[in-house]
């Protein structure tokens, strides 16, 4: 593990975390978009990372939370996020099924970590989407950018139409930020919704850079959701920056937008996010909402400290 590229834990950080939805008078926070997946498979990401490689725009991107998996999973407790996902994905044929296999056994061992499984566009792919959701699976995610497909691929569409009916959300990263892929954008999740039109997305990094044309994927579809990572932050803003005049809009979906921030992999702290979130201005059950409210509707998690507790 390359230290020396890891930022210190900051540990008034908590704190200030806690202050934040303290103050909202929330029991904590939700966040559908935290990544935790094989140690080995975690380890090449961060390795893609350190290089700045093409699928994130050659960016810096130093990783603020390199640390062992029990160590992120009790920061995420200090911060008072009482829960939070595993969001892994494949970028090849056979692979999901393996990845699966993993997300049982981390669920089991991380009661306050929410199920999450994953697919790809393959022959089998509904047999071992079925097999997680028997499982336990409570959310996938799917990652088209780094996997390079069409979302309206033909193998998924058993797929999508076994998650809409299970009303599973799924976690999509299909805008084209930080860096465009072959099936990025708006258009092919536009073919995937005219099929399945209760399919429960929740596209994620309020699908940036096309923040509009996915804002009005919400307003079309009720089941269409979306969530903040990296959205806002000063990081993001420096070069795909939100359009102002589009603040209206999120305001009016304050009821589907859901607490994301990418954590471990982000290049600032987490608070950072938060405050972004909170100097929009948008209000205080805005905030609420989305830091909380959103979330604990759509997986049923009520209002106690924790949900596995």
């Amino acid at each position: 593990m390359d230290d020396h590229r890891t930022a210190p834990v900051d540990p008034a950080e908590a704190d200030e975390v806690r202050r934040f939805w303290g103050r909202l008078a929330l029991p904590g926070l939700i966040d559908v978009h935290t990544h935790f997946m094989p140690e080995r498979v975690l380890h090449k990401v961060w390795e893609y990372f350190d290089a700045n490689g093409p699928l994130i725009g050659g960016l810096e991107w130093p990783i603020t939370y390199r640390r062992e998996e029990d160590e992120r999973a009790s920061l995420l407790r200090e911060f008072g996020v009482r829960a939070f996902t595993a969001m892994l994905y494949p970028h090849k044929p056979g692979m999901a099924r393996r990845l699966n296999d993993w997300a049982v056994g981390f669920a089991r061992r991380t009661p306050d970590c929410l199920h999450t499984a994953t697919l790809y566009p393959e022959p089998g792919a509904e047999t071992y989407v079925r097999e997680a959701v028997e499982a336990g699976a409570r959310v996938f995610k799917a990652h088209v950018q780094v996997g390079d497909y069409d979302p309206a691929d033909e193998l998924l569409q058993p797929v999508w139409g076994l998650l809409a009916e299970a009303r599973i959300p799924v976690v999509i990263h299909c805008g084209s930020g930080p860096a465009p892929g072959k099936h990025t954008g708006p258009g092919p999740i536009a073919r995937v919704l005219a099929r399945h039109p209760r399919l429960r997305l929740v596209v994620a990094h309020l699908g940036m850079p096309e923040y509009e044309e996915f804002l009005g994927l919400a307003e079309r579809y009720d089941e269409v959701r979306l969530d903040t990572t990296m959205a806002f932050t000063d990081f993001t803003e420096a070069f795909l920056p939100f359009p102002r005049r589009a603040l209206p809009r999120i305001a009016g979906l304050g009821d589907r937008i859901l607490l994301g921030s990418d954590f471990p992999n982000i290049p600032y702290r987490y608070a950072h996010q938060l405050h972004a979130l909170e100097r929009l201005d948008l209000g205080r059950e805005w905030l609420r909402a989305v830091c909380h409210d959103n979330a604990a509707g759509l997986f049923g998690l009520g209002t106690g400290p924790r949900f596995g507790s």
